[in-house]
């Protein structure tokens, strides 16, 4: 991110919108913005007194509480509760106060200062999980209700359970609450989902008679192919058993068709009926997410077994591949109810009780999603007729409107950092900030972003609003001028240039990820590097990858490269932009081609997955509003995926 230099004029600026006097802040010294950014180079140091020396210089200012922040975080665990309760008292409703809070809460919780943490919990606004595990320590300690309620929601995730709530699992261990029975099947959770090290400290809880020796299990998940081949194997023992579901598992995860084999020849027999089943599941999962067909009848080896939302939603996605319509409805049917209220599960199952001639029950789930913004609401439009048409922009915010917003003190604040470049602070405060607002004061925040050139922050918070909206606001088109001429050149869908864009960047032109790519389109240096050399730019330099001209003229050469790679596929090549064309491209049914909505549902990277939706209902309002025509429909974008056979996979980069 960009980190403007504090100029005189920006000097200038900052003083007469905080209200002080040039006198008063040349009185002082350095001015309070100076004296700031040393002390936020002092937090950042863990120099306290360094700290509390520039925090003097920066009393008064708007910006005085981050310093007081800054210097109680530091020294939280020797503060007086009086200090922090004064801090919080004075910051009340500020999102500093609700970080300080969380902080000491969680110091509260780990050093058993009770008293205090039941006083202040209630105070917090938004939920965090070692504070709730911690609030479970202290019903614990006053045995004061059933405790198993809530510890399901962490012991049943899929991650390691939070330390603060470990003392509670052993509790319920100890009292019976908790069974031998859930610790193995939360054992085998942990293992499926490659947390070993989690896995290997709950097998020593299991009874020794059911515990696979926790020694051997780093073995076992190195060369599971090995261990199952190999003398080892003891089928006559709960234990032995448990050991080789546990390299089941774990060559699923690399090659599920060998797993099956392997499992085909074993004696199932010496495994009880429910454990059959689990493997099944198990194999049947990992065969979903690698895309193998026989993992569709995998599943229905899997019988009754109890299955996750995520195994559930992996059987779902595999019978898609394969258009069977009543397996993905079976596998929904079994979701709970709020994974089956999510978009992509009402519009699936939708289309299954379609296809199964149910089309008044899968027009009815359509309705539900009909008007929303998003891919499977533009989908569920489509299907039941309904064209795509931008919403009428609600009337501008007026000067007071927008007076208003510049007076909110979180905005006003938010504004502040965002020119000290303390962009992180700066998107925290204006995210609190609109929290509560409604519909008009979010445009008038939006306007307000858009004024001061925060193009993610007006989409941010335009994208808020209810029932007034103004997708000029919601879908902007900064730097157009580079972005549009640059796609003229390389023969580029506008629309598509700036629905990519907005996901990669929301238009903020110094934006780099915590893996190096750059620039409104994200490039990672090496690729921009490449692509400098095929389109010719002359005086290239990674120094320049950020300036928007020269961003645009490579990430457009790039994404010109990957639908060229895939036939003009956009779906493949917003793919191809996010995870690398070797994967985009194994992605593909090995022979048939693929509906484009069931390619996108069906890829197993979660982040990859959502991208490719997110940039192509993206692309579908700003085809509306950049006009040009008749544009295709959301459908007709997504297109139809070739099979791969024939073609050479290309390399990831």
């Amino acid at each position: 991110m960009r980190t403007f230099a504090i100029t005189a004029l920006c000097t200038a600026l900052i003083t007469l919108f905080t209200g002080l006097s040039p006198a008063a802040t040349a009185a002082a010294g350095a001015s309070p913005e100076t004296a700031l950014m040393a002390a936020h180079r002092a937090y950042l140091k863990g120099d306290r007194a360094a700290l509390a020396r520039q925090a003097e210089a920066v009393r008064g200012h708007a910006l005085e509480a981050y310093a007081d922040f800054w210097r109680l975080k530091l020294g939280l665990g020797e503060a007086d509760p009086a200090d922090v309760r004064d801090f919080l008292a004075r910051n009340a409703g500020t999102v500093l106060a609700e970080q300080l809070r969380r902080d000491w809460l969680r110091l509260l919780g780990r050093t058993g200062q009770w008293d205090l943490f039941r006083q202040e919990r209630p105070l917090l606004a938004q939920n965090d999980a070692d504070i709730a595990c911690y609030a479970l320590q202290d019903r614990w300690r006053r045995q004061e209700g059933p405790l198993r309620p809530g510890l399901d929601p962490f012991w049943n995730a899929s991650r390691s359970l939070p330390a603060a709530c470990e003392p509670v699992a052993d509790a319920l261990y100890e009292s019976g609450a908790l069974t031998p029975d859930d610790l193995r099947d939360r054992f085998r959770l942990l293992v499926r989902n490659n947390r070993l090290s989690s896995a290997e400290r709950l097998a020593e809880r299991l009874p020794e008679d059911r515990a696979p020796r926790p020694d051997r299990i780093p073995a076992v998940y190195r060369a599971p192919a090995r261990f199952l081949e190999g003398p080892e194997v003891d089928l006559r023992t709960a234990a032995g058993r448990e050991l080789v579901i546990v390299a089941l598992s774990c060559l699923a995860a690399d090659d599920p068709p060998a797993a099956a084999d392997r499992w085909d020849r074993m004696a199932q027999s010496a495994f009880p009926p429910a454990d059959q089943q689990y493997v099944w599941a198990v194999l049947a999962t990992h065969g979903a997410y690698q895309r193998v067909p026989e993992a569709v009848d995998w599943f229905r080896k899997a019988g009754a077994t109890p299955l996750t939302d995520e195994q559930l939603a992996w059987r779902a996605r595999i019978a898609l591949r394969q258009h069977r319509w009543a397996d993905v409805n079976a596998a929904v049917e079994r979701m709970s109810p709020a994974s089956r209220r999510e978009a992509a599960w009402t519009y699936w199952q939708g289309r299954a009780l379609v296809a199964l001639g149910r089309l008044e029950e899968g027009r009815k789930l359509y309705a539900r999603l009909a008007g929303g913004t998003d891919f499977y609401g533009l989908l569920a439009a489509e299907e039941l007729g309904r064209p795509l048409a931008v919403p009428p922009p609600a009337a501008p915010p007026t000067a007071e409107e927008l007076a208003a917003a510049a007076e909110r003190p979180g905005l006003k604040r938010a504004l502040l950092l965002f020119r000290l470049g303390l962009r992180s602070e700066a998107t925290r405060e204006w995210d609190w900030a609109v929290r509560p607002l409604d519909d008009r004061s979010l445009l008038a925040a939006s306007e307000l972003a858009r004024r001061n050139g925060l193009w993610d922050r007006v989409i941010f918070t335009a994208d808020r609003t209810v029932a007034a909206h103004d997708f000029s606001l919601r879908y902007p088109t900064p730097y157009r001028d580079a972005l549009s001429g640059q796609a003229r050149l390389r023969r580029l869908d506008e629309a598509l240039v700036f629905g990519l864009v907005r996901q990669e960047s929301r238009f903020i032109a110094y934006a780099q990820s915590s893996a190096g790519a750059r620039g409104l389109m994200q490039l990672m240096p090496a690729t921009a590097r490449r692509v400098a050399r095929k389109i010719g730019l002359k005086g290239y330099r990674l120094s320049r990858v950020q300036q928007p001209e020269v961003n645009a003229a490579l990430g457009t050469g790039y994404l010109r490269g990957m639908l060229d790679l895939f036939d003009g596929s956009p779906v493949l090549a917003a793919a191809a932009y996010n995870a690398g064309p070797g994967r985009a491209h194994r992605w593909r049914d090995a022979a048939a081609p693929l509906e484009g909505a069931i390619y996108v549902e069906t890829i197993p990277f979660s982040e990859t997955r959502q991208y490719v939706k997110k940039v192509m209902a993206n692309a579908m309002h700003y085809a509306a509003l950049l006009g040009g025509g008749t544009q295709p429909t959301l459908r007709a974008r997504l297109g139809t995926i070739a099979g791969a056979a024939g073609s050479r996979p290309p390399e990831d980069e």
